[in-house]
Protein backbone atom coordinates (compact mmCIF):
# COMPACT_ATOMS: atom_id res chain seq x y z
CA UNK A 1 0.00 0.00 0.00
CA UNK A 2 1.18 3.64 0.21
CA UNK A 3 -0.12 7.02 1.27
CA UNK A 4 -0.52 9.01 -1.82
CA UNK A 5 -1.76 12.57 -3.00
CA UNK A 6 -2.94 12.77 -6.30
CA UNK A 7 -4.50 15.76 -8.92
CA UNK A 8 -6.01 14.44 -12.15
CA UNK A 9 -6.85 16.61 -15.06
CA UNK A 10 -9.23 14.88 -17.43
CA UNK A 11 -9.24 17.69 -20.19
CA UNK A 12 -6.00 19.09 -21.61
CA UNK A 13 -6.51 22.91 -22.10
CA UNK A 14 -2.95 22.63 -24.07
CA UNK A 15 -2.34 20.04 -27.19
CA UNK A 16 0.90 20.25 -27.57
CA UNK A 17 2.04 20.10 -24.11
CA UNK A 18 0.10 19.08 -21.52
CA UNK A 19 0.04 18.05 -17.11
CA UNK A 20 -2.65 15.01 -17.45
CA UNK A 21 -2.02 14.14 -13.30
CA UNK A 22 0.76 14.34 -10.09
CA UNK A 23 1.33 12.95 -7.43
CA UNK A 24 3.24 12.33 -4.23
CA UNK A 25 3.26 8.71 -2.36
CA UNK A 26 4.77 7.43 0.66
CA UNK A 27 5.27 3.21 -0.15
CA UNK A 28 4.74 0.79 2.79
CA UNK A 29 7.65 -2.23 2.03
CA UNK A 30 7.29 -4.09 -1.30
CA UNK A 31 4.39 -1.99 -2.40
CA UNK A 32 4.41 -2.31 -6.10
CA UNK A 33 2.32 -1.21 -9.25
CA UNK A 34 2.07 -3.23 -12.52
CA UNK A 35 2.51 -4.81 -14.99
CA UNK A 36 0.75 -2.01 -16.41
CA UNK A 37 0.88 0.23 -19.47
CA UNK A 38 -0.08 3.76 -18.99
CA UNK A 39 -1.55 6.11 -21.78
CA UNK A 40 1.17 9.22 -21.48
CA UNK A 41 4.37 9.91 -20.42
CA UNK A 42 4.92 9.74 -16.35
CA UNK A 43 8.22 10.99 -14.61
CA UNK A 44 9.07 9.74 -11.44
CA UNK A 45 11.63 10.93 -8.81
CA UNK A 46 12.70 9.25 -5.97
CA UNK A 47 12.74 11.60 -2.72
CA UNK A 48 13.90 8.93 -0.20
CA UNK A 49 14.68 5.37 0.07
CA UNK A 50 15.13 2.40 -2.58
CA UNK A 51 13.28 0.54 -5.08
CA UNK A 52 13.45 -1.13 -8.15
CA UNK A 53 12.03 -0.38 -11.47
CA UNK A 54 11.59 -2.80 -14.71
CA UNK A 55 10.74 -2.56 -18.51
CA UNK A 56 11.20 -5.76 -19.92
CA UNK A 57 13.62 -7.83 -18.74
CA UNK A 58 15.52 -5.08 -17.65
CA UNK A 59 15.48 -3.91 -14.06
CA UNK A 60 16.73 -0.91 -12.66
CA UNK A 61 17.94 -0.20 -9.12
CA UNK A 62 16.78 3.38 -7.71
CA UNK A 63 17.48 5.32 -4.74
CA UNK A 64 17.34 8.70 -3.73
CA UNK A 65 17.55 11.64 -6.28
CA UNK A 66 16.77 9.37 -9.15
CA UNK A 67 14.65 9.45 -11.49
CA UNK A 68 12.34 6.90 -13.73
CA UNK A 69 10.90 7.56 -17.14
CA UNK A 70 7.60 5.41 -18.00
CA UNK A 71 6.89 6.12 -22.04
CA UNK A 72 2.96 5.77 -23.06
CA UNK A 73 1.99 2.04 -23.47
CA UNK A 74 4.91 0.65 -22.15
CA UNK A 75 4.23 -2.31 -19.58
CA UNK A 76 6.28 -1.73 -16.25
CA UNK A 77 6.72 -2.73 -12.68
CA UNK A 78 7.94 -0.88 -10.07
CA UNK A 79 8.35 -2.15 -6.19
CA UNK A 80 9.16 -0.39 -2.69
CA UNK A 81 12.36 -1.85 -1.24
CA UNK A 82 11.36 -4.30 1.63
CA UNK A 83 13.38 -2.64 3.95
CA UNK A 84 14.13 1.17 2.63
CA UNK A 85 10.65 1.62 1.08
CA UNK A 86 10.83 4.59 -1.39
CA UNK A 87 8.88 7.85 -1.14
CA UNK A 88 8.84 9.72 -4.76
CA UNK A 89 6.74 11.90 -6.33
CA UNK A 90 5.24 11.90 -10.11
CA UNK A 91 4.09 13.75 -13.22
CA UNK A 92 2.14 12.69 -15.88
CA UNK A 93 2.28 14.59 -19.04
CA UNK A 94 1.01 14.51 -22.95
CA UNK A 95 0.55 15.85 -26.09
CA UNK A 96 2.01 16.46 -29.49
CA UNK A 97 5.60 17.38 -28.39
CA UNK A 98 5.96 15.77 -24.98
CA UNK A 99 8.24 12.96 -26.61
CA UNK A 100 10.60 16.33 -27.80
CA UNK A 101 10.65 17.82 -24.50
CA UNK A 102 11.54 14.03 -22.95
CA UNK A 103 14.55 13.92 -25.64
CA UNK A 104 15.65 17.30 -24.57
CA UNK A 105 16.27 15.77 -20.87
CA UNK A 106 18.42 13.45 -22.55
CA UNK A 107 15.87 10.12 -21.77
CA UNK A 108 14.42 7.95 -24.36
CA UNK A 109 13.51 4.23 -25.12
CA UNK A 110 17.02 3.15 -24.05
CA UNK A 111 17.57 5.66 -21.31
CA UNK A 112 15.00 5.64 -19.54
CA UNK A 113 16.58 6.97 -15.68
CA UNK A 114 18.62 9.90 -14.66
CA UNK A 115 20.14 11.26 -11.26
CA UNK A 116 18.95 14.91 -9.99
CA UNK A 117 20.17 16.63 -6.86
CA UNK A 118 17.11 19.40 -6.75
CA UNK A 119 14.85 17.08 -5.55
CA UNK A 120 12.94 19.09 -2.69
CA UNK A 121 12.64 21.94 -5.86
CA UNK A 122 10.58 19.56 -7.77
CA UNK A 123 8.47 18.47 -4.86
CA UNK A 124 7.18 21.91 -4.44
CA UNK A 125 6.80 22.31 -7.37
CA UNK A 126 4.15 19.21 -7.70
CA UNK A 127 2.63 20.11 -3.91
CA UNK A 128 2.02 23.84 -5.63
CA UNK A 129 0.24 21.47 -8.11
CA UNK A 130 -1.77 19.59 -5.93
CA UNK A 131 -2.90 22.65 -4.58
CA UNK A 132 -4.30 24.14 -7.43
CA UNK A 133 -7.18 21.66 -7.79
CA UNK A 134 -10.12 23.91 -8.97
CA UNK A 135 -10.97 23.30 -13.24
CA UNK A 136 -10.40 27.12 -13.97
CA UNK A 137 -8.37 29.07 -16.30
CA UNK A 138 -6.63 30.36 -14.28
CA UNK A 139 -5.33 27.36 -12.86
CA UNK A 140 -4.95 25.82 -16.19
CA UNK A 141 -2.27 28.34 -17.16
CA UNK A 142 -0.80 27.98 -13.57
CA UNK A 143 -0.62 24.08 -14.00
CA UNK A 144 0.92 24.15 -17.22
CA UNK A 145 4.04 27.06 -16.21
CA UNK A 146 4.53 24.45 -13.17
CA UNK A 147 4.75 21.65 -15.75
CA UNK A 148 7.52 24.03 -17.20
CA UNK A 149 9.23 25.04 -14.19
CA UNK A 150 9.25 21.23 -13.55
CA UNK A 151 11.48 20.32 -16.89
CA UNK A 152 12.96 23.30 -16.37
CA UNK A 153 14.77 22.46 -12.91
CA UNK A 154 14.88 18.76 -14.35
CA UNK A 155 16.99 20.17 -16.90
CA UNK A 156 19.48 22.06 -14.76
CA UNK A 157 20.53 19.18 -12.73
CA UNK A 158 19.87 15.99 -14.70
CA UNK A 159 22.69 13.20 -14.84
CA UNK A 160 22.31 10.51 -16.80
CA UNK A 161 23.20 7.24 -15.69
CA UNK A 162 24.15 4.56 -18.75
CA UNK A 163 22.73 1.13 -18.61
CA UNK A 164 23.00 -1.40 -21.97
CA UNK A 165 22.98 -5.00 -22.19
CA UNK A 166 21.27 -5.48 -25.35
CA UNK A 167 21.42 -9.28 -26.81
CA UNK A 168 19.31 -10.82 -29.75
CA UNK A 169 16.75 -12.69 -27.43
CA UNK A 170 16.49 -9.09 -25.72
CA UNK A 171 16.17 -7.18 -28.99
CA UNK A 172 13.30 -9.76 -30.70
CA UNK A 173 11.46 -9.55 -27.27
CA UNK A 174 11.12 -5.90 -27.78
CA UNK A 175 10.28 -6.58 -31.19
CA UNK A 176 7.74 -8.49 -29.97
CA UNK A 177 6.54 -5.86 -27.34
CA UNK A 178 6.33 -3.43 -29.77
CA UNK A 179 3.96 -4.93 -31.84
CA UNK A 180 2.10 -5.77 -28.82
CA UNK A 181 1.79 -2.16 -28.27
CA UNK A 182 0.77 -1.27 -31.95
CA UNK A 183 -1.78 -4.14 -32.81
CA UNK A 184 -3.31 -5.40 -29.26
CA UNK A 185 -6.62 -4.19 -30.07
CA UNK A 186 -6.77 -5.82 -33.10
CA UNK A 187 -7.46 -9.33 -31.99
CA UNK A 188 -4.01 -10.31 -32.10
CA UNK A 189 -2.77 -13.74 -30.71
CA UNK A 190 0.56 -15.38 -30.09
CA UNK A 191 0.96 -17.20 -33.32
CA UNK A 192 0.52 -13.46 -34.98
CA UNK A 193 3.02 -12.38 -32.94
CA UNK A 194 5.21 -15.25 -34.26
CA UNK A 195 4.68 -14.80 -37.57
CA UNK A 196 5.32 -10.99 -37.58
CA UNK A 197 9.11 -11.57 -36.08
CA UNK A 198 9.20 -15.02 -38.14
CA UNK A 199 10.17 -16.94 -34.84
CA UNK A 200 9.05 -20.24 -34.04
CA UNK A 201 6.46 -20.11 -31.68
CA UNK A 202 7.65 -22.23 -29.44
CA UNK A 203 11.69 -20.34 -29.24
CA UNK A 204 9.37 -16.95 -28.58
CA UNK A 205 7.96 -18.22 -25.28
CA UNK A 206 11.45 -19.44 -24.57
CA UNK A 207 12.93 -16.10 -25.25
CA UNK A 208 10.12 -14.44 -22.74
CA UNK A 209 10.34 -16.59 -20.52
CA UNK A 210 14.04 -15.79 -19.78
CA UNK A 211 13.81 -12.14 -20.40
CA UNK A 212 10.19 -11.06 -18.11
CA UNK A 213 9.47 -14.91 -16.22
CA UNK A 214 6.09 -14.60 -18.28
CA UNK A 215 5.04 -16.11 -21.45
CA UNK A 216 3.70 -14.02 -24.52
CA UNK A 217 0.18 -15.07 -24.09
CA UNK A 218 0.54 -13.78 -20.23
CA UNK A 219 2.22 -10.67 -21.36
CA UNK A 220 -0.48 -9.94 -24.20
CA UNK A 221 -2.98 -11.05 -21.42
CA UNK A 222 -1.25 -8.17 -18.95
CA UNK A 223 -0.86 -5.40 -21.29
CA UNK A 224 -4.76 -5.80 -22.39
CA UNK A 225 -5.68 -5.68 -19.15
CA UNK A 226 -3.74 -2.96 -18.06
CA UNK A 227 -5.11 -1.19 -20.77
CA UNK A 228 -8.53 -2.00 -19.79
CA UNK A 229 -8.19 -0.85 -16.32
CA UNK A 230 -6.77 2.39 -17.31
CA UNK A 231 -10.00 2.94 -19.65
CA UNK A 232 -12.45 2.02 -16.63
CA UNK A 233 -10.82 4.37 -14.35
CA UNK A 234 -10.37 7.59 -16.67
CA UNK A 235 -13.12 7.41 -19.11
CA UNK A 236 -17.16 6.85 -19.13
CA UNK A 237 -16.20 4.29 -22.37
CA UNK A 238 -19.08 1.11 -21.51
CA UNK A 239 -17.27 -1.81 -20.57
CA UNK A 240 -18.55 -3.12 -24.10
CA UNK A 241 -16.71 -0.33 -26.03
CA UNK A 242 -13.27 -0.93 -23.65
CA UNK A 243 -13.41 -4.97 -24.35
CA UNK A 244 -13.37 -3.95 -28.05
CA UNK A 245 -10.98 -1.68 -27.57
CA UNK A 246 -8.11 -3.93 -25.91
CA UNK A 247 -8.85 -6.57 -28.99
CA UNK A 248 -11.51 -8.89 -26.76
CA UNK A 249 -14.38 -10.07 -28.85
CA UNK A 250 -17.19 -8.77 -26.55
CA UNK A 251 -17.62 -7.23 -23.27
CA UNK A 252 -18.22 -11.10 -22.14
CA UNK A 253 -14.74 -12.17 -22.70
CA UNK A 254 -13.20 -9.43 -21.34
CA UNK A 255 -14.84 -9.61 -18.00
CA UNK A 256 -14.03 -13.30 -17.88
CA UNK A 257 -10.36 -12.42 -18.54
CA UNK A 258 -10.98 -9.38 -16.08
CA UNK A 259 -12.09 -11.13 -13.36
CA UNK A 260 -9.85 -13.71 -13.48
CA UNK A 261 -6.77 -11.30 -13.33
CA UNK A 262 -8.41 -9.05 -10.79
CA UNK A 263 -11.27 -10.74 -8.94
CA UNK A 264 -13.76 -8.86 -9.62
CA UNK A 265 -15.73 -7.55 -12.54
CA UNK A 266 -14.90 -4.64 -14.89
CA UNK A 267 -18.31 -3.20 -13.38
CA UNK A 268 -17.23 -3.48 -9.75
CA UNK A 269 -13.38 -2.31 -10.55
CA UNK A 270 -14.77 1.17 -12.11
CA UNK A 271 -17.27 1.74 -8.85
CA UNK A 272 -13.98 0.56 -6.72
CA UNK A 273 -11.46 2.78 -8.01
CA UNK A 274 -13.65 6.12 -8.28
CA UNK A 275 -14.95 5.67 -4.69
CA UNK A 276 -11.17 4.70 -3.76
CA UNK A 277 -9.95 8.14 -6.17
CA UNK A 278 -12.95 10.50 -4.29
CA UNK A 279 -11.24 9.11 -0.45
CA UNK A 280 -7.96 10.43 -1.76
CA UNK A 281 -9.17 13.70 -3.03
CA UNK A 282 -10.51 14.13 0.03
CA UNK A 283 -7.91 13.35 2.18
CA UNK A 284 -5.27 15.32 -0.30
CA UNK A 285 -7.24 18.46 0.05
CA UNK A 286 -7.76 17.94 4.01
CA UNK A 287 -3.62 17.21 3.37
CA UNK A 288 -2.72 20.17 1.39
CA UNK A 289 -5.01 22.70 3.81
CA UNK A 290 -2.25 22.07 6.16
CA UNK A 291 0.11 22.70 3.81
CA UNK A 292 -0.68 26.00 3.07
CA UNK A 293 -0.58 26.66 6.61
CA UNK A 294 2.90 24.73 7.50
CA UNK A 295 4.34 24.63 3.78
CA UNK A 296 7.98 24.17 5.04
CA UNK A 297 7.13 20.87 6.77
CA UNK A 298 6.76 19.57 2.75
CA UNK A 299 9.31 21.50 1.23
CA UNK A 300 12.14 21.34 4.20
CA UNK A 301 13.23 19.50 7.11
CA UNK A 302 15.15 22.21 8.84
CA UNK A 303 11.69 24.12 9.82
CA UNK A 304 8.99 22.30 10.69
CA UNK A 305 6.39 24.95 11.87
Amino acid sequence: MEDSYVLQLLKPKFKDFHLCFCGFAECKPLHSYGPAARPNYILHYVMKGKGIYQVGETKYPLKEGQAFLIEPESLTFYQADKTDPWSYLWVGFGGTEAQRFVRDLGLNSRQLTCECEYGEELKEIVFEMLHHTCSTAENLYYLQGKLYQFFSVLARGIEIQQYSNDTKESIHVQEAIAYIKNYYSQKITVEDIANYLALNRSYLYTIFMNSLGISPKEFLTEFRISRGKEQLALTDLSVEEIAVSCGYRNSLAFGKVFKQKMGMTPTQYRNDNRKAARERLISAQNELKEYKKHKKIYVGEVEKE
